[in-house]
């Protein structure tokens, strides 16, 4: 009797999970994601072209060549600005570059990054250029930056480039946990042309500090996301060719070369390299600080680090360091100051531009580094700047209001010149 029971109990239980596993099949799970939107491959690579000229919205990082300002639209391409008069420069055209973030120019040639490739483009003609060659997979694979906090869906590379997101509420069956896999956004952490075409004239042109492409000679560093430095020779614009990858370690955010070394800043501190072999770049030395966002600049004595707190960034203190290069194989410390939210900075003999984010442009005299805080020039709190570049005299600097430019020839009368505005969404 007492097995009969047994065999009751246990045939009612195997039929009560049955059933059990039977409602599961049927339960609807619902979640809300961001769904990618793709651009095929071959519309990718033909996407490359001069369009008319648009309104700033984002803008990123900025690049000098001859008499124009090169902005770039985060993701989008780079407005090109027409700066024979800086005081009142013309908005000409805009390149279409899907995925740009980051970009240089020597002889005509524009280098520029799209998603995981790079490259060259002939700007000889502004108004009409061309892609000269294209080197795939380059850099990390990267997915452009989503506007709320739901997790992407599942990506299908064989779909194309993912070039944005849309939000949709998904239902489906939930028959087992799923897993939903969510990427980085990418930090990061830049006279009027008449209808025809206005040549440019050689030569390399300047970045801001927070630039990842940086030209020295006739050769191309592109710095990734993942530790490592692509050397490309660029001697022969015909002929652009990958010369290798260096390793440079985990970290590394920006490059800014002085002479005959190129200076790495990095979430850990700065790395001295010397390339006056350019291909072959020997680490000098390095200096450490606490983990922190940081680009640097460089005069003949001293190295300018901004320090900035939050977000991936690391420590709570935001503060810009002075650091002594007298010894290029120990550079040391010599003073910290104190900073709200910088960004990028630039330096012009004994002038030195800060970035300090909500706090506005600082500008000091540099001719005594010990004592910044009592050689504060001018505080412009009215913008919000990223990056800035000197030009001797005239000063270019993006921000979230758009970008600025000013007259610094006479340093106690430093002037604005000129406003291109980023529109304010309503």
């Amino acid at each position: 009797m007492k097995t009969v029971k047994h065999l009751t109990v246990l045939s009612i239980f195997i039929l009560l999970l049955l059933g059990t596993w039977s409602c599961e099949d049927n339960i609807q799970h619902e979640y809300t994601v961001n769904s990618p939107i793709y651009m095929s491959t071959e519309e990718f690579k033909a996407a490359v072209k001069t369009e008319s000229a648009k309104e700033l919205s984002v803008a990123g990082k900025i690049y000098f060549y001859q008499d124009y300002i090169f902005v770039n639209e985060k993701f989008e391409g780079i407005h090109v600005i027409d700066n024979s008069d800086p005081s009142n420069p013309k908005n000409v055209n805009f390149l279409a570059i899907p995925g740009n973030i980051d970009m240089a120019v020597k002889d005509d040639i524009l280098y520029a990054d799209s998603y995981t490739d790079l490259i060259a483009i002939d700007i000889s003609n502004i108004n009409s250029i061309s892609l000269k060659k294209r080197f795939e997979k380059i850099f990390p694979f990267t997915l452009p930056p989503t506007n709320n906090n739901y997790k992407r869906n599942s990506i299908d590379t064989e779909k194309g480039i993912v070039i944005g997101w849309e939000v949709k509420r998904i239902s489906e069956k939930y028959e087992e946990p799923r897993y939903y896999p969510y990427y980085n956004d990418v930090m990061f952490s830049e006279a009027s042309l008449s209808n025809g075409a206005k040549a440019t004239t050689g030569g390399t042109g300047k970045a801001g500090s927070m630039a990842r492409f940086m030209i020295y000679s006739n050769t191309l560093y592109t710095l990734n996301t993942l530790s490592s430095l692509n050397l490309f020779d660029i001697s022969n614009p015909d002929q652009v060719t990958k010369n290798g990858t260096f390793n440079v370690g985990w970290g590394m955010e920006t490059l800014f070369v002085h002479g005959t070394k190129l200076f790495i800043g990095a979430r850990n501190g700065m790395y001295i390299y010397d390339v006056e072999n350019p291909f072959s770049p020997q680490l000098l030395s390095q200096y450490d600080h606490f983990v922190s966002c940081d680009p640097v600049v460089v005069d003949d004595n001293y190295a300018y680090i901004t320090l900035r707190a939050g977000n991936f960034c690391g420590q709570n203190t935001s503060q810009l360091d002075v650091v002594d290069l007298n010894d290029l194989s120990s550079p040391s410390l010599v003073k910290s100051y104190s900073m709200d939210n910088p960004y990028g900075l630039g330096i012009d003999g004994d002038l030195l531009f800060v970035c300090d984010g909500t706090s506005g442009l600082r500008i000091y005299d540099a001719s005594d580094p010990l004592n910044l805080s009592s050689n504060l020039l001018k505080i412009y709190s009215d913008l919000t700047p990223y990056d800035v570049i000197p030009l001797g005299n005239i000063l270019i600097a993006v921000g979230t209001e758009g970008l600025f430019q000013y007259d610094y020839s006479d340093i106690n009368n430093i002037q604005l010149l000129s406003t291109i505005e980023i529109p304010i969404e309503d």
